[in-house]
């Protein structure tokens, strides 16, 4: 488990089936991030079960009451595209809307950052957005991200589009200036 001044980060579990729902139902939510919405709680568990289960897939909660409001994940080799290194990888992260506006994602993202800097070893950790995620754009100019480059025909299977994909990186030595 991770730990911020407002948040807990920490492994989800198929009791946050409900929560995830609730949040993951929202179609402002995943198709921005590249994923329908969700049709009940057992498509959440299923998540919960095939897609949530990374080494460093985390929930995000709130302290004060351990309930899953969104997700933060360092997704390592073998689990993203961007990279087939050991000593980098890819942050993916998404939040309930309800809880937009009150700088979460920054402060879950950063402590992740540092956690995949400082206790993995990673030497790049590479995040993207898809063209008018601005949400998720501002998340990364705020944590320091640099842009590198952008690609005009992105697959989106789990929506069956092709997009035009943002790709930003951060790394070790940015982050350390930082």
């Amino acid at each position: 488990m991770l730990e911020t001044e407002r948040l807990l980060l920490r492994k989800w579990t198929e009791a946050d089936a409900d929560s995830l729902y609730t949040y993951a139902k929202d179609p402002e939510v995943g198709p921005v991030a590249g994923w329908p919405p969700h049709k009940n709680v057992e498509e959440s568990k299923e998540v919960i079960r095939n897609v949530f289960n990374g080494p460093e897939c985390y929930a995000i909660c709130e302290k004060e009451n351990n309930i899953a409001i969104g997700a933060v994940e360092l997704k390592l080799k073998g689990h993203t595209d961007m990279t087939d290194r050991d000593d980098e990888c890819e942050l993916g992260y998404w939040l309930g809307q309800k809880f937009w506006g009150r700088g979460y994602m920054p402060e879950a993202a950063r402590e992740l950052l540092r956690h995949g800097f400082e206790d993995l070893g990673m030497k790049k950790i590479w995040c993207g957005y898809y063209d008018g995620n601005d949400k998720s754009k501002r998340v990364q100019e705020k944590l320091g991200f640099v842009y590198h480059h952008t690609c005009e025909d992105v697959p989106v299977p789990l929506l069956h589009e092709v997009r035009i994909g943002h790709t930003n990186l951060m790394t070790k030595e940015h982050w350390d200036a930082l």
